[in-house]
């Protein structure tokens, strides 16, 4: 699943409301005014779920060691239980990795539902300037469909292998020189590769992004605002990866979707498309893997039933048919197959059949609960004497891989500014609060050289703090909240001396050191 690696988903609508089975939640004009939240809400209880078991679901969260950013539950409809851990907050987005893959697939059953496509049709047809001298057998028997259901036949992702591509080189004309050593549809292998061409397929067809494609035909219906997809130097959307926007927004695609393609009395995507996107087109292993029960089209199906929007580091739009339930999960997991046995272990078995009697207190203590979620920075000392010695100095920094020039620190009693300058790119600051998150005025560019190469190549609200772990070493922590990434610096002081050590999120979690070699530099005379 090298994607995984890399670091680089109302007419219908069946539900209970105000306690009485048979009602339909009502997504009509007052809800889309109140943008981004325009999703009915509700009591757990009056969708058959108890406040104490969400309760005991976020104790599991906790406990699950799986640092998550945002969580959001919907029964019958009604979003009844959404929280954001602090500083990660509902008006920003978040970056869905492969999660993508479910809208660059919608992308292409629209397409279909317009005429514009078939997904029997030859891969081939749409690149016919792109195409090797010679057309092996099996990759003239390339359709659409083993693109969607990850059959293409190759013997392993080939998204590096594009991305590596010579300059000016399309990507599509990489994928198609690649050996099909493997006859289409014969066998499932996980290929980001794959859902790029899709994207590009939309672009052939439509003569739009997949971006722009959707928004008249998704995000407007469903008034999803303020999304985002990277593009490629050929101007396609990354197709596997690179979307981004609000966890409400991830939900209304989920509930969509749950509702058989409906939205507000329209039919958003036909039934036909939705049936075959969301049920197994190829086997992927064996039960013994929460990715072993099958794969649709850029859909994952569950262990316990439903499919699922699966986006690496565990960002996830789980669809549950038979309880009528949306999970949202955005986060920065470890290990996304202990995000996901929360859901099937603490969660699902809870949802029950019919609407059941409010508990007011543990109403009352879910709702505390829910508002007061965060993540507390480093609790360090708040001061040191260096500070006033460094304070407004400039360290000129030693020549290094990120051509980054100099930094700069300047202490207020509960701030710290850390000033970047970098040769070619805007200069970064970032004001932290010792021991407490600033999120106001911090802003990362992309892309920006001494992050981007840890993935983190989108631009970025950041939430930051600083903190003493002694006299001379100040610790800088960063979290960018509209990616799942953050970064830790090290800064060491010794003399007019300065070291700086990286920690980048993924390697702290896994108790893992960063492997960004040290910068060095010494202060401006």
């Amino acid at each position: 699943m090298t994607d995984r690696r890399l670091f680089l988903k109302q007419a219908g609508l069946s539900g209970i409301g105000l306690g009485l089975y048979g009602y339909t939640a009502v997504f009509g004009k007052a809800a889309t005014n109140r943008s981004p939240f325009t999703l009915p809400r509700s009591t757990p209880e009056q969708q058959g779920i108890s406040s104490e078991a969400i309760l005991r679901f976020l104790d599991a969260i906790g406990e699950s060691g799986q640092q998550f950013h945002s969580l959001m539950i919907l029964r019958h409809g009604y979003v009844i239980a959404e929280g954001w851990w602090w500083p990660y907050s509902a008006e920003h987005r978040q970056q869905l990795y492969s999660l993508s893959k479910s809208f660059t697939g919608t992308a292409i059953g629209l397409a279909a539902d317009e005429g514009r496509i078939g997904i029997d049709d030859p891969v081939i047809k749409y690149f016919p300037d792109l195409l090797p001298d010679e057309i092996s057998d099996n990759l003239a028997a390339l359709k659409l469909r083993h693109l969607l259901s990850m059959s293409v036949g190759h013997a392993k992702d080939s998204i590096l292998i594009m991305e590596a591509s010579p300059p000016g080189v399309p990507w599509e004309k990489t994928f198609l020189s690649l050996p099909v050593v493997f006859v289409p549809g014969s066998q499932f292998m996980y290929n980001s590769g794959a859902s790029f061409m899709l994207s590009s397929i939309v672009k052939k067809v439509t003569g739009q992004t997949a971006q722009d494609y959707l928004k008249p035909r998704l995000y407007d219906p469903l008034d999803i605002v303020g999304s985002t997809w990277t593009e490629n130097f050929e101007g396609i959307n990354m197709g596997a990866s690179h979307l981004r926007m609000r966890t409400e927004d991830i939900a209304k695609f989920g509930q969509m979707y749950l509702q058989e393609g409906m939205w507000n009395g329209k039919q958003i995507i036909s039934r036909q498309w939705v049936a075959a996107a969301t049920s197994k087109q190829i086997s992927n292993g064996k039960n013994d893997s929460s990715w072993g029960y099958g794969y649709g089209f850029q859909f994952w199906m569950n262990p316990p039933g439903g499919f699922r929007a699966d986006g690496a580091f565990g960002q996830y739009s789980m669809i549950l048919p038979e309880p009528s339930a949306v999970v949202v999960i955005t986060s920065e997991s470890i290990s996304t197959k202990d995000t996901m046995q929360v859901v099937w272990d603490h969660l699902l078995p809870e949802m029950k059949n019919a609407p059941l009697q409010i508990n007011d207190e543990a109403s009352r203590q879910l709702d505390r609960r829910l508002k007061s979620l965060e993540y507390e920075p480093p609790k360090l000392a708040t001061g040191s004497g260096m500070a006033k010695k460094i304070s407004g100095k400039e360290f000129i920094l030693d020549k290094n891989e990120f051509h980054a020039k100099s930094v700069t620190f300047r202490f207020t009693d509960n701030t710290c500014i850390f000033i970047l300058k970098e040769e070619g790119k805007p200069d970064i600051q970032i004001t932290g609060g010792i021991n407490h998150w600033i999120r106001e005025g911090n802003y990362k560019p992309a892309p920006h050289s001494l992050f981007s190469l840890r993935r983190i190549d989108f631009d970025s609200i950041v939430a930051a703090s600083a903190g003493w772990q002694n006299d001379q070493t100040l610790l800088l922590t960063w979290r960018f909240i509209e990616t799942v990434h953050g970064d830790s610096l090290t800064c060491i002081f010794d003399g007019d001396l300065i070291t700086i050590k990286f920690l980048f999120s993924v390697a702290g979690l896994q108790n893992k050191p960063d492997d960004r070699p040290d910068i060095t530099g010494r202060m401006s005379r």
